[in-house]
């Protein structure tokens, strides 16, 4: 342990005086820092570390709150730690202005400039111009090759019909990629910072998914989002992406949550 804090020491320019293990974590490992002048931080170890903290900063510049981060360096990724005192139930309405703000129109393609992992997951970011391409290729048929042949023949039914289902072209907006309730932070009512993103450019339809599956926002969320009509019936198309993430790094106890979300899509 001593190593670590001589290790961690050197990379922020700060001693650390001791370090605590926090709890979560799945797919990396958490510390918290206490340093010398009494500042607390948190590190998280991992080999995205400097991808994840390229899209902190790039959260952080669109006005919406994010830990800044210290240093990025040898999978080592230190943030500053955030107030989190209360629930994103209890923020509703500004998670809302953060998304609102966060997926501001975007003048890129889809995709991102690299490709990222959610744990041994693979998560392919090509740049594209056409969206349902996109989400055919790098969120659906990616899947196909690690799940079982009934799965994945139905997954490649959806995928080749997919514009059937998703616009062409829908205005483009940086996503957090991975926004369920775990990742935002709340001080009070206020949103105090998103974490552990996984950033792309899409639709933004895509992150108001993601926070239905283990979540139940609101309909006053959702009519503040203005998103646009029909997105309720595309909310299966890009839940599925999270879903086959979590049926392949946690198993089968995901499996009716996809078939679900499948069947309402008609496969």
């Amino acid at each position: 342990m001593d190593a670590l804090k001589d290790r961690l020491s050197g990379l922020l320019g700060r001693r650390v005086l001791s370090l605590r293990r926090l709890a979560g974590g799945d797919l990396s490992v958490v510390y918290e820092l206490t340093l010398s002048d009494g500042a607390c931080v948190v590190a998280k170890h991992g080999d995205g570390a400097g991808r994840e903290g390229a899209m902190l900063r790039a959260i952080a510049a669109t006005g919406v709150p994010a830990p800044a981060v210290l240093a990025a360096d040898g999978g080592w990724l230190v943030m500053e730690k955030l107030p989190a005192d209360g629930t994103p139930a209890a923020a509703w309405d500004d998670l809302a202005a953060c998304l609102n703000r966060l997926h501001a129109p975007a003048d890129e393609p889809y995709g991102w400039s690299h490709d990222h992992c959610l744990g041994s997951v693979a998560m392919p970011n090509r740049r594209a111009e056409d969206w349902p391409g996109f989400w055919a290729e790098q969120r659906l048929r990616c899947h196909i090759a690690h799940v079982d042949a009934g799965l994945g023949s139905r997954i490649e039914q959806l995928a080749e019909r997919l514009g059937d289902h998703v616009p062409r072209c829908p205005p483009a907006s940086l996503l957090h990629g991975d926004l369920w309730g775990g990742n935002v932070l709340v001080s009070g009512t206020r949103v105090s910072g998103l974490i552990d993103p996984a950033c792309y450019v899409g639709d933004r339809e895509v992150d108001a998914a993601m926070l239905t599956l283990f979540d139940h926002p609101p309909v006053s969320f959702f009519d503040a989002l203005a998103l646009e009509p029909g997105w309720r019936e595309r909310l299966p198309v890009y839940r599925l992406w999270p879903l086959l993430v979590h049926l392949r790094l946690f198993g089968p106890a995901y499996a009716a949550a996809v078939d679900a979300d499948l069947r309402r899509l008609g496969v």
